[in-house]
């Protein structure tokens, strides 16, 4: 039988090549996301395959230890941890990293010493569902520090740094970079057979408009008056829920086939659950550069939020834009 295939420009395109093209768009690139991104992409490919191999090698389960949010980590938590800061913490221009794993960050160097940017990230989200084989993730953002020479928390808490690219890995069927620098989001794929990440969606946007809904219901006795609210409007109107527990598989879900994530305050978590920095931000600007909306609960846009502690946490409702107008009309 002959061979069908039909190569194009864009399914031969790795990450990293991607990232290269971008850069001689705009003459005055300096390279700097390349060498992150690259690194990111290194980081991902090896924890990709700790997922893959966790019953074999029995890095399934949680440890005796707690994280700095009082949660029990699980084994891959930490594996994944240190491969992302081991990668990441070789680049020259990166000045600080911040993990939902460690309470302070992992300080490099200022920027006067070169560290113009520090890398936001959750290694592995929804690590919790891994040994019942759901889809898990790492998150990431990565951000410009303020040019004033200041390093560790105060160069990250400044008004001035400034979030410039955001990104996700699902690990699922199959292996899925979601990447925005801030010109669209783009969608690319693991090909194991390379060993490479292969563009496989340009311009990825979400639809204005699908009646599903994702928000974990069981605690909706703890709920505001105006999240029970479009909640049963919702029901009367014949919505779809779905909820897998993992925010990348539940984000990825929302930004292709639209609808709308929830994960609002509750009575008992005022402040909401999500982390701002390294969950929230991240993904509302992925979600914003695809067309859709990000807010918080009470109605505040994500990207506007100035964070005042490393660990800050918040509400999250985003996805499509009609659809989360509709929420906020209920509020």
């Amino acid at each position: 039988m002959a061979d069908t295939t039909t190569w194009t420009d864009d399914n031969l395109m790795s990450l990293q090549s991607h990232v290269l093209a971008g850069e001689r768009a705009h003459p005055g690139a300096t390279g700097d996301f390349s060498w992150i991104l690259s690194a990111i992409s290194l980081a991902t490919k090896t924890i990709g395959n700790k997922v893959r191999r966790a019953r074999i090698e029995d890095v399934i389960g949680e440890l005796s230890a707690e994280n700095t949010h009082g949660e029990r980590q699980q084994k891959l938590d930490v594996i994944a941890n240190d491969i992302i800061k081991s990668c990441l913490g070789s680049r020259a221009n990166i000045g600080v990293l911040v993990s939902e794993e460690d309470e302070e960050p992992t300080v490099l160097k200022t920027r006067d010493e070169g560290g113009r940017y520090a890398v936001f990230f959750d290694p592995l989200d929804g690590s919790s569902n891994i040994d019942v084989s759901v889809g898990v993730g790492t998150i990431f953002g990565i951000v410009r520090l303020p040019a004033d020479g200041k390093g560790g928390v105060d160069a990250i808490l400044s008004p001035d740094a400034e979030i410039v690219a955001a990104g996700y890995v699902l690990y699922g069927s199959s292996t899925i970079f979601m990447l925005t620098t801030g010109h669209g989001v783009d969608m690319f794929v693991l090909d194991h057979s390379i060993g490479s990440y292969v563009l496989a969606k340009r311009g990825v946007t979400v639809p204005h408009a699908r009646p599903i809904y994702s928000i974990n219901e069981a605690y909706s006795s703890r709920f505001s008056d105006g999240v029970r609210s479009y909640l049963s409007w919702a029901h009367e109107h014949n919505y779809s829920s779905r909820y897998i527990g993992s925010m990348v598989a539940d984000v990825h879900r929302t930004l292709l086939k639209g609808g709308i994530f929830i994960y609002p305050a509750t009575s008992d978590r005022p402040d909401g659950k999500l982390r701002l920095l390294y969950e929230a931000m991240p993904m509302a600007m992925l979600i914003e550069q695809a067309g859709g909306r990000a807010i918080t609960t009470s109605g505040t846009r994500i990207l506007d939020l100035c964070p005042t502690t490393l660990h800050e946490r918040t509400g999250v409702v985003l996805g499509s834009t009609d659809e989360v107008d509709l929420f906020e009309n209920h509020q």
